[in-house]
């Protein structure tokens, strides 16, 4: 039997994502990124072609490194405006049974009780579909704005990310006893006193003492994502995420990434394949491959180089204007997105990289590779993909929004199917059901969360 593929669309609460100057094509319906009836009745085609769920991005700050401003990113809307995908989520939850959604949210600003109360009600008012992508926020913008005006170090933000994650886990699994509501009229008890306990965190960056404030939901925990590359960010996923978002350009690359990521897990002592691994991708699909080219050389046509490099000097931490956009770059460190800058050398070693290069090969879904084809040629690829490096499925990333993830639901999603590697219906109800089988809607045992659980730590004495 093939594996079966899972399969998130990748978006965000903005007119533009990850490609540049395309909110000017025909089909883009950008404008509508403020409707919420757009997005519910995208909610109901995510969920009628059984998408697992809707990965939204998100970042607490702003692209301003090129040419020294925002003017850039936003002649381009270069994920810029951008509203908070948390409030799209109880709407289209409403128009669905079946939709996950994967909400990113940073441990660099906010607390981590703020963060636990939003998830867990999030669960609540989903029956148990959200999940909690971690990130540590590389944004100077965020850390002005937000923050002491100071970004932290790379792998200082990552030891506090650690922390954090920690913290919430002790609210979402240790505050509360599973039959702490007994909602007892004869002793006008709604929750036991006796089953609901202080979690008493002491660390190095937070101190949480108190009760939770929420009582269990039906995940307790939200579903944990992580998309770190760098060696502490894989760390981090190896110890605690449920899925991990990578985004190679390569098969041996990725290949490698998702061996090393399963090999790490395995030493925290996790089973491998309680982790998820999805590969970002953008599929531009039509009825054959001649109308999918044409389609793509449209979408190249359109690419704007000042939008692309707006992207990449934010995710970078370089403003890319200082370089000649034909003379190739030079070795650079950055503390923002040093990952972003591994990934074209990585791609390939030997080629001598130009401003423009980068441009041309991220302006159609950004760092993601892209497919173009036939429903046939698409499904051919992806189960590649699959074959060839381990991975469990895709986020999708588009060009323009929301045609091209409908086309891919109407084109390409039938002839997986038909071959058997993604699902005509769903098994269970909750996300992590949607990603691990029914029956799966708690951590798994052997995920450090579960060591906060009273009922199984009482369990297992």
């Amino acid at each position: 039997m093939a594996k079966q593929m899972r399969v998130f669309a990748f978006d965000f609460h903005g007119p533009a994502h990850l490609s540049a100057g395309l909110w000017r094509h025909g089909r883009d319906r950008s404008e509508q990124y403020k409707n919420l009836r757009a997005w519910v009745d995208y909610a109901r085609t995510l969920e009628n072609a059984c998408f697992d769920g809707i990965f939204f991005a998100d970042n607490d700050g702003y692209h301003e490194k090129y040419n020294g401003s925002a003017d850039g990113a936003l002649r381009d809307a270069a994920q810029f405006p951008a509203n908070d995908p948390a409030y799209l989520v109880p709407a289209m939850a409403a128009a669905t049974k079946h939709l996950g959604f994967g909400i990113t949210t940073s441990t660099a600003y906010t607390p981590p009780y703020t963060v636990a109360r939003k998830f867990s009600t999030l669960d609540h008012l989903t029956d148990g579909r959200v999940g909690w992508n971690v990130v540590t926020s590389y944004s100077d913008s965020a850390a002005r704005n937000l923050g002491n005006g100071t970004q932290l170090a790379h792998d200082a933000r990552y030891e506090r990310a650690e922390e954090f994650i920690d913290v919430t886990l002790k609210l979402w699994e240790g505050s509360w006893d599973e039959d702490a509501v007994v909602r007892d009229t004869d002793s006008c008890t709604y929750v036991d006193p006796l089953r609901v306990h202080e979690v008493q965190h002491q660390g190095e960056h937070f101190t949480v003492d108190g009760i939770f404030v929420c009582e269990p939901s039906p995940q307790r925990t939200p579903v944990i994502f992580q998309a770190g590359g760098s060696a502490k960010g894989m760390a981090l996923a190896a110890a605690t995420a449920e899925a991990v978002f990578m985004n190679s350009l390569s098969k041996p690359g990725l290949k490698k990434q998702v061996d090393n990521l399963r090999a790490k897990a395995a030493e925290a002592g996790r089973d491998p394949h309680h982790i998820a691994v999805l590969q970002m991708i953008t599929v531009i699909s039509a009825p054959t491959d001649e109308e999918a080219q044409r389609k793509y050389q449209q979408y190249l046509d359109l690419v704007s180089y000042d939008g692309a490099m707006a992207r990449y000097s934010g995710w970078t931490g370089l403003d890319m204007a200082q370089f000649d956009p034909d003379r190739p770059l030079e070795e650079v460190k950055t503390n923002a997105g040093q990952t972003m800058v591994d990934v074209f050398t990585k791609l390939d070693p030997g080629k001598k990289w130009t401003p423009r290069d980068i441009a041309r090969e991220i302006g159609i879904g950004g760092t993601s590779p892209v497919i173009v084809g036939s429903p046939q040629t698409v499904a051919d690829q992806l189960m590649s993909w699959m074959n060839e490096t381990g991975i469990d499925g895709f986020n999708i990333a588009h060009a323009a929004k929301f045609a091209d993830i409908e086309d891919f639901a109407q084109y390409v999603v039938p002839e997986l199917q038909a071959r058997g590697v993604m699902r005509t219906s769903y098994e269970g109800n909750t996300l992590r059901e949607n990603l691990f089988g029914a029956g799966q809607r708690r951590l798994p045992v052997d995920h450090p969360g579960t060591a906060y659980c009273r009922s199984l730590v009482s369990q297992a004495q």
